[in-house]
């Protein structure tokens, strides 16, 4: 079921049941931060307990990393919430000359 309803986040938004697109405005995030941001640990404390206690799942792995390096397009879920990041400071790839 889709849904359109933006939760306190701004860009944030609710994309189907436990799926949420999370919007952040550098290059990346890192994971004990991201936790935060999207209210799914509400202190870095609680964030880091999460993590370490192996309850945070980043591109369908395990990731026990707090400072977790999080990118335009990675996905992290979290029982049965998943975030997909989406950054609006996406680097942009080089352009390769064809005259190499």
């Amino acid at each position: 079921m889709k849904g359109s309803s933006s939760n306190s986040g701004g860009n944030n938004r609710i994309l189907l049941s436990g799926v949420r697109r999370i919007s952040i405005s550098s290059e990346f995030i890192k994971l004990d931060a991201l936790l935060k941001f999207a209210s799914i640990a509400s202190t870095g404390g609680e964030a880091k307990v999460l993590i370490q206690n192996g309850d945070i799942f980043v591109g369908g792995e395990l990731c026990t990393q707090r400072g977790k390096k999080i990118r335009h397009g990675d996905t992290v879920r979290h029982g049965s919430t998943t975030l997909i990041v989406k950054s609006v400071k996406v680097p942009q790839r080089e352009k390769v000359s064809d005259n190499i």
